[in-house]
């Protein structure tokens, strides 16, 4: 008896040995980070932010690579299917971690299961922007105008499923209005025509869009967080702006491929944690009213969870109201 718990032992050891001996020489090359959205958003930031930093305190190369389409299901795909090695990583977001995944009746990936979460980088509120032709200064001139002209606006939105199309659906649930939505393929494209006046509004990221409200080629008249950020404070909330209880924004986060060693996703954890927490990357992301943030992995396990569940009313919700109309 003794002899076969030895052997079980062993074997159990044996098992171990090939991750405990990969993750000691853990990075051998370089890191990809996976965007699963265009270049020129606040996932493409947050992303070379962390690779950068993270291509320092690994001693290794840390690159971003774009894989663009279906609102980040491609990317994220990709990464949920790349061998679990910790060479390819995944900067994932609201989208691509709880809205899709509850939008499509047979998700390629299971948010929950095919992932190794590492660290919840950063969150922040989208801001609500429209063009300056537009006789809106607030939320309440929005929804009059919109209820004035109903369907007769249109908003710009990252794409079907996205974060921006799913928070202006949820604006447009809770405020009684209808605007026609216009879905791009990104948000460079979007911004474009929003700049331009072919679009008229937009909710979407604040790092994105706060430079352009401060150059004039945009107006913001609204937050989506829960508070003002200490960074506009006299932009309101949705909430105290019109539309009580709302709250909506995104955040973004570094997973890897399920099935990656713990011990490489514990050292990529502690990298990211202290990436997010360095001076100038708090100051960067201070600036565009994003909030760094650097958890566990369990703590960023236990947070898709919670939006997963809290996303599939808000899928459900909008998905009863355009079939009511």
């Amino acid at each position: 008896m003794y002899y076969c718990r030895s052997i079980a032992v062993l074997l159990a050891g044996l098992a171990l040995w090939p991750a405990a001996s990969q993750a000691q020489t853990y990075p051998a090359r370089p890191v990809r980070i996976v965007v699963a959205l265009l270049p020129g958003g606040g996932n493409d930031t947050v992303a070379r932010l962390a690779a950068a930093k993270m291509s320092v305190t690994l001693k290794q190369q840390v690159v971003v690579e774009n894989r663009a389409g279906a609102g980040g299901l491609i990317g994220a795909d990709y990464v949920a299917k790349s061998a679990p090695d910790g060479y390819t990583l995944l900067l994932g977001n609201v989208a691509t971690m709880a809205i899709i995944p509850n939008m499509q009746k047979n998700p390629p990936y299971d948010p929950r299961k095919d992932f190794e979460p590492i660290s919840l980088i950063a969150s922040a509120p989208l801001l609500v922007v429209v063009h300056p032709s537009l006789p809106v200064r607030s939320v309440r001139d929005l929804i009059v105008l919109s209820k004035a002209r109903p369907g007769e606006l249109n908003y710009a939105s990252n794409g079907v499923g996205s974060t921006t199309h799913l928070a202006t659906e949820l604006y447009l649930m809770m405020s009684g209005t209808r605007m026609l939505h216009v879905p791009y393929k990104g948000l460079s494209a979007a911004m474009t025509d929003l700049m331009s006046g072919q679009m008229q509004v937009m909710f979407s990221s604040a790092v994105a869009m706060l430079p352009h409200v401060k150059q004039g080629r945009l107006r913001a008249i609204a937050m989506t967080g829960a508070q003002r950020s200490p960074v506009i404070p006299d932009i309101p909330t949705v909430a105290e702006a019109g539309v009580p209880g709302y709250e909506a924004g995104s955040w973004y986060g570094l997973l890897a491929p399920a099935g990656t060693p713990r011990a490489i996703v514990d050292l990529l954890s502690e990298h990211v944690a202290a990436a997010a927490k360095t001076d100038d990357i708090v100051k960067h992301l201070s600036a565009d009213a994003v909030v760094p943030i650097g958890s566990t992995p369990d703590a960023f396990r236990a947070h898709i969870a919670k939006e997963y569940e809290r996303m599939r009313s808000v899928v459900q919700k909008s998905m009863a109201a355009k079939g009511a109309q």
